[in-house]
């Protein structure tokens, strides 16, 4: 039997496979996810501008990971981190500065999908003798137990890949603080002594040990309606300003602040963000129609 048929099989897969498409000179950031043949790189293509400025009301965890972050870019000793908390903090947005901030002294930033977790010894070896520094960010992580991807990581943070690699360092972000679902179940498997002594059921000890593996532990909190208000009226005025609108921040539109939140029922920086650029946008269409 030819070997012609296989052959051209095997060429129309090659094809149809992704291939690294990322030019590190002049891209800042790229995805890694999976495929067919396994995990491959892909270009982020635009990242947001925003700027560490931007970034109130979190001034202590922005403090800690800058100085981590510069530690990594200079060469020093620097830790994992796993940021952790409410929605809409600032979570992403602050390692997104970072990578603004510090892009032209050559630190880049990888984001990983979950489902390419199981790959991240692959995409060290893509990026180890790389002239950069990469941020691997893992955004939004959930785990399941049992769940492959998390075993993945959790080897990884070990050392068993990234001790490897110097120039690679892992942020999380989280909605979990330890990253796992805590279930009144898992308690079922402690036991205590007669002393009073707890020795807490294998269940729980497996929920915490990926978190335990990152070295900075950063906790993000729901806004009060001040540092909310703070927020809103930075976007407000920083779009006015991007527009060309003189607007003014007033009781009236901190009023509309208020209800935009409340109608979403969350105060985080997102709702703020979103509500600057409703009424920046309305009163930019209004003017231009009258």
């Amino acid at each position: 039997m030819s070997d012609a048929p296989i052959q051209r099989l095997a060429q129309r897969a090659l094809i149809l496979l992704p291939e690294d498409s990322v030019d590190w000179s002049r891209e800042r950031a790229a995805l890694w996810s999976n495929a067919l043949s396994g995990g491959y790189l892909r270009a982020y293509g635009e990242l947001a501008r925003i700027t560490l400025d931007d970034l109130k009301c979190i001034d202590r965890q922005k403090s800690v990971l800058l100085r981590n972050t510069k530690q990594f870019v200079m060469g020093a000793p620097a830790n994992n981190a796993l940021l952790t908390g409410a929605r809409g903090a600032g979570k992403s947005s602050l390692i997104h500065a970072l990578l603004n901030a510090f892009s032209e002294d050559g630190l880049r930033l990888v984001q990983v999908e979950k489902a390419a977790l199981g790959s991240l010894a692959d995409l060290t070896a893509k990026l180890r003798d790389l002239p950069y520094r990469f941020l691997v960010m893992c955004d939004d992580l959930s785990f399941d137990l049992g769940d492959d991807a998390y075993r993945e990581l959790k080897s990884a943070l070990e050392g068993s890949v990234f001790t490897a690699s110097e120039n690679m360092l892992i942020y999380a972000t989280s909605n979990r603080r330890h990253l796992m679902p805590e279930r009144m179940s898992d308690n079922l498997a402690s036991s205590h002594s007669d002393t009073g002594e707890v020795h807490p059921g294998e269940a729980i000890e497996e929920s915490l040990s990926l978190s335990d593996r990152f070295g900075i532990w950063l906790s993000f909190y729901p806004f009060p309606q001040d540092e909310y208000l703070v927020i809103a009226e930075h976007w407000f005025a920083q779009l006015a300003r991007a527009h060309g609108l003189d607007l003014a921040w007033s009781d009236e539109v901190r009023g509309d602040a208020l209800r935009w939140a409340l109608a979403r029922g969350s105060r985080n920086g997102r709702t703020a963000h979103a509500f600057a650029k409703d009424y920046v946008g309305a009163e930019l269409v209004a003017r231009e129609s009258s």
